[in-house]
């Protein structure tokens, strides 16, 4: 007797407490914020209350965070696990948003959910398609951020990122996507060839934003609304009706 589908269905109603709340909301466009590395999505809350003005907004959190909890440590697994999230949602999302790792993961599930049905717009935030390092200094700021915690929280969280650095130094991005792209990119050596990359797997139209301000300084206080300008900009050229209900 081939038991295979009652572990699936145990899987995707456990996976389920990752899709998180954020604000619910009448409005044009449902949206939906993934995880970076490490897994929190904490620094998305300017970003959440924005894009909370156009309708609901939902949060993609990692496994890994909570006691008993095991952490992917593969762009594919987390995609695999986070698409029937959406995929099932009615209605889908109209914008994943993601920062770093978090915006390879949602072009990767709006790629995905393009095959079937209307694709998402996306928000990259300072996110690249291909990592040549193993974590571009991510190690060494997790480190700063993780003073305030201690104990089993700080563990897990310190594995739960390190599990995502080497998920995001593996991955090469070979999807296309056809719906709308924002790129916010920040200052840097890599920011010619970070956009070179994604205008080479974007069938659909891409803009480029710059960022003055580095990879972790982008929800600082100083710089924050740079990026919500921009997204605003891209909200507003989106559809009619998300510009119609922009206050």
């Amino acid at each position: 007797m081939d038991d295979t589908p009652a572990p699936g269905k145990r899987r995707r109603r456990s996976d389920a407490r990752l899709l998180v709340p954020i604000a619910q909301r009448p409005g044009p466009l449902d949206s939906v914020l993934i995880h970076p590395a490490g897994g929190g999505l904490a620094q998305y809350l300017g970003v959440g209350g924005r894009l909370a003005r156009h309708g609901s907004v939902h949060g993609i959190r990692a496994d890994g965070l909570l006691a008993g909890e095991r952490p992917d440590n593969s762009v594919s697994e987390m995609t695999g696990r986070y698409l029937p999230l959406l995929a099932r949602r009615v209605p889908r999302p109209r914008l994943l948003v993601g920062w770093s790792l978090g915006g390879v993961i949602a072009w990767e599930l709006a790629a995905r959910l393009a095959v079937d049905g209307p694709a998402p717009a996306v928000v990259l935030i300072d996110s690249f398609a291909e990592q040549l390092g193993a974590d571009d200094g991510l190690s060494a700021a997790l480190d700063r951020r993780l003073d305030a915690l201690s104990g089993q929280d700080a563990a897990r969280v310190r594995a739960t990122a390190l599990a995502h650095l080497h998920a995001a130094a593996r991955h090469r991005t070979r999807a296309t996507h056809p719906a709308p792209t924002l790129l916010l990119a920040c200052a840097g050596p890599r920011r010619r060839e970070q956009s070179r990359h994604w205008r080479s797997r974007a069938s659909g139209p891409l803009t480029v934003r710059d960022l003055p301000c580095g990879h972790f300084d982008v929800f600082d206080a100083p710089q924050l609304p740079y990026l919500l300008a921009h997204l605003d900009d891209f909200l507003a050229h989106l559809t009619p009706s998300v510009q119609e209900s922009t206050p």
